[in-house]
């Protein structure tokens, strides 16, 4: 009961330090107060799901309602189109006191650009004295709509027609390079958007009075209003520029009392978001308003900012995710110690605030249906991800801070009374080079157990030079060894030890199986076999070692790499009764194992199918980790990813033939704790073929993005938790257990997160074929494998290799636009640098296992065939 308590404080504790980080990082923004009414703001009646394209648009009453709020809040707004009903909004805006100046959208349609002229016109004779300017175009030779001379008829005859003040409104750069339009106008109608420039925030307002001093000294006669200038609340950063809400505050309130200061005529673009320009400016151009498009304010004018007003319930929910994730991690966990429970508890509130931190992002845009399709996908990546994070934390929580159980078990001296139940062991081999096996059984022939058989199952070796050497040596080491070969055999491996079982003596009890290069100590039976005296075991099981790590640096970096699972995974697994059974150094009961149905000829994974089955059917299992017989590791990276391919694959099969086991129902034959291994010992695979989704996505990503920067949004934020933080723990979490768990070095740990990580595509790839397709042909590992050249093994990797060259021009290409010299672009180009790390490692990998060793790795080779 207290240790439950303290837990509960602790989980409490890191709620409340989370949310006092969510509320330190939302701390308001105390800005300098505008207090004063604004003196314009342009304005588009549009609503959120209205259209440039669509047949709908704002009613007289929503026009009404919008200048209503408006009110005493601006003097003036300025309109640029008097199509589409918006011809009623200077009489509109008379009703509530507010000026206008009325424009005409021009452009290349000419029929309709007559429209706007004739109603401009018509609206500007109106005996309306609050319409104080008439705008003829906005921004047409910026877009080069038409010609210049064109705009200028247009200019002269609404000045003709119409006594009101006449310009055009264009960009500051515009005016200074076209004088000749300054002539005709009566006053400069300037934008400066030092966003679209790309100046930092902190720059923008100094910058827009440069720019406005600039046209100012270029034609000091001539009247200068300021008829757009704002920033926006969101979207995606432009350059230096960063679109936020603090931004726009600080920029707007700034502006405001300098413009207040110099007495200069501006419009703030603009009076409420307009999320209709996203097609047409990018995601920035949806939030330049002070209102949003519900038309509700973002801020207050004066007082403090908030940058999200609405943080307190995001940090609720994610208070609560947290707790609910602890709880479901940690109560079950009665032999975490103290400080493990505070190691988790704090990745579960970072990781909980970090979904719900990318959640709020989504939440205050504006989305589309396929927007929304696109956050909701990323949404569950990243709860994926945080699966996957937690899981891996609680494995480091379980290895550091654990208290020892009664499930650590140690090799046993059988009693001088101990009654040696037969062992049947069964060799099963196929194209086995004959020296090799040689020395399999010359050790076997040496094993220091009185009741033993051993039979050698050849299974479909062609070559009779091959097989038929083996055949020779059996015979010679005399009746305790019997041959099998076995042509066209079904079944591959799992076919010819159910052979050898059907071959099994009668009074056998004990079934043990070797790999076909192993060199078993004398004293493994004798040390193990006793354990079947609990009626309970239903099989034993010691780690695969190897005895060639020597021969090569590439062969050294593998040892470590397999050393990882056998000293860590294997080990905490067996704390819960839940390790994964291996084809070689096993034991079964042989009375279970034909009560569970001898060994699956439908799974390539035989063994570890084989083992769930044993756990379903209720026999407990041991794992010792003293090396008790040492094999030989695959000779070359073909070799090693296809053994690991296999090992995937087969996995994959056998979470489709067994999946309601691991469904947390009463009826599931697992405990919970099995059921809680056996995933969480798959998920890094399904995190491999997580990362190539991601990769695949962030490469058609930056192709759209590269092909329209302006329009194209970078989900940096989204990706760095699936990409860069689980990367980055997941080589931290191999270190630290590497050094807490496995006997080397740090070089040596290095080394073995090398070649681990260079498995990830074949890993993503076993795990992509194995839950779509199904029948895969067992792939033997081979043994004595020649080297190939370069060119062979990089064919090897070439689909690594294809990904990392995409991923490189990713870089390079993000890396050379100005555009994107930015948070965001830097962002992107580390998670597009992270994602092709891995294919680096195959790479580096690659070399290192054809590098040559100086001789070494023939003469440990020569004296491994002579021996």
């Amino acid at each position: 009961m207290k240790r439950k308590i303290a837990i509960l404080a602790v989980l409490v504790l890191l709620v409340i330090i989370n949310f006092s980080i969510w509320s330190y990082i939302n701390n308001p923004l105390q800005l300098q107060p505008w207090t004063k009414t604004t003196m314009g703001v342009t304005y588009d009646p549009m609503r959120k799901q209205d259209t440039q394209t669509g047949n709908t648009y704002p009613s007289e009453a929503e026009m009404d309602s919008d200048l209503a709020l408006l009110e005493n809040k601006v003097h003036a707004v300025r309109t640029y189109s008097v199509l589409k009903g918006q011809h009623k909004i200077p009489e509109l805006a008379a009703k509530h006191n507010l000026n206008t100046t009325v424009g005409a959208w021009i452009d290349g349609n000419l029929e309709k650009n007559r429209q706007e002229i004739e109603t401009l016109i018509e609206v500007g004779r109106q005996n309306n004295p609050k319409i104080v300017r008439l705008m003829v175009g906005n921004e047409v030779l910026l877009r080069d709509d038409i010609p210049k001379e064109a705009l200028i008829e247009y200019i002269r005859e609404v000045k003709k027609r119409s006594w009101r003040p006449v310009s055009t409104s264009e960009t500051w750069d515009v005016w200074l390079k076209n004088p000749d339009l300054v002539a005709e106008v009566d006053f400069i109608a300037v934008h400066i958007l030092p966003y679209w420039e790309g100046i930092a925030a902190d720059d923008a307002v100094d910058y827009v009075f440069d720019r406005f001093h600039a046209v100012q000294q270029a034609y000091p006669k001539k009247p200068i209003i300021i008829t757009e200038v704002g920033w926006p609340s969101d979207g995606q950063p432009f350059k230096h520029a960063t679109a936020s809400i603090s931004n726009q505050a600080t920029f707007l309130r700034e502006f405001l009392n300098r413009a207040d200061a110099e007495k200069i005529n501006y419009y703030i673009v603009e009076a409420f978001d307009q999320p209709w320009k996203k097609s047409i400016e990018g995601s920035a151009g949806a939030y330049w308003g002070i209102f949003n498009a519900d038309r509700l304010p973002k801020y207050p004018m004066e007082g403090d900012v908030l940058t999200m007003p609405g943080w307190k319930n995001w940090a609720a929910g994610a208070a609560v995710f947290s707790m609910v994730l602890m709880g479901l991690f940690l109560f079950t966990r009665s032999t975490l110690k103290l400080p493990g429970v505070l190691f988790f508890g704090l990745i579960a509130n970072l990781a909980a605030s970090v979904i719900f931190w990318s959640a709020s992002i989504g939440a205050q845009q504006y989305q589309t249906k396929l927007s929304i399709l696109f956050w909701g996908l990323m949404l569950l990546m990243q709860v994926l991800a945080v699966v996957i994070l937690l899981i891996e934390s609680l494995e480091i929580a379980e290895v550091i801070w654990h208290r020892k159980t009664a499930r650590s078990f140690k090799p046993l001296t059988p009693s001088a009374d101990f009654k040696y139940p037969k062992v049947s062991l069964h060799l099963p081999i196929h194209n086995e080079p004959p020296m090799m096996v040689r020395k399999t059984l010359q050790a076997l022939a040496k094993v220091d157990y009185p009741n033993i058989e051993v039979l050698v199952m050849d299974n479909n070796t062609k070559d009779p030079a091959v097989w038929e050497p083996v055949r020779d040596d059996c015979e010679r080491l005399g009746p305790m060894f019997r041959f099998f070969h076995l042509e066209n055999w079904p079944g591959f491996k799992a076919g010819a030890i159910n052979h050898a079982l059907e071959q099994t003596a009668s009074d056998a009890e004990i079934i043990a199986v070797i790999d076909s290069d192993y060199v078993l100590s004398s004293d493994w039976l004798k040390c193990m076999v006793p354990y079947f005296d609990n009626e309970n075991v239903g099989f034993v099981q010691s780690p695969q070692d190897y005895r060639d790590r020597d021969q090569s640096c590439f062969k050294s970096f593998c040892y470590w790499e397999y050393a990882g699972f056998f000293n860590i995974g294997m080990v905490q697994r067996n704390e819960y009764n839940a390790i994964i059974q291996h084809g070689t150094m096993t034991m079964i009961r042989k009375s279970a194992l034909l009560e569970v149905g001898k060994w699956a000829e439908w799974c390539i994974c035989e063994d570890s199918e084989l083992g769930l089955r044993l756990y379903e059917a209720g026999y407990d299992s041991v794992y010792v980790k003293d090396s008790f017989g040492r094999g030989l590791m695959p000779d070359t990276m073909s070799g090693y990813m296809t053994q690991r391919f296999r090992w995937v694959y087969g996995a994959m099969q056998i979470i489709k033939g067994h999946w309601r086991s691991f469904l947390p129902t009463k009826k599931s034959p697992l405990t919970a704790a099995q059921r809680y291994y056996f995933i969480a010992g798959w998920l890094p695979w399904f995190s491999d073929a997580l990362a190539l989704l991601f990769a695949t996505a962030s490469l058609i990503l930056t192709g759209i993005i590269l092909t329209d920067p302006l329009h194209s949004e970078l989900p940096a934020n989204v990706f760095l938790l699936p990409t860069v933080g689980l990367f980055s723990f997941k080589i931290l979490r191999g270190l630290w257990l590497y050094q807490a768990r496995v006997p080397c070095s740090i070089w040596q740990s290095i080394g073995a997160a090398l070649t681990g990580l260079s498995l990830t595509h074949t890993v993503a790839r076993g795990t992509v074929q194995g839950l779509f397709t199904s029948g895969k042909p067992f792939m033997r590992t081979p043994k004595y494998e020649r080297q190939g050249p370069l060119f062979t093994g990089l064919m090897t990797i070439r689909q690594e290799l294809f990904l990392l060259i995409l991923l490189g021009a990713g870089i390079a290409a993000m890396s050379s636009i100005d555009h994107f010299d930015n948070l965001s672009g830097r962002l992107w180009i580390a998670v597009l640098s992270v994602q092709a790390v891995p294919y680096i490692a195959a790479l580096i990998t690659l070399i290192i296992s054809i590098a040559p060793n100086y001789g070494r790795k023939s003469k440990l080779l020569a004296e491994e065939l002579d021996e």
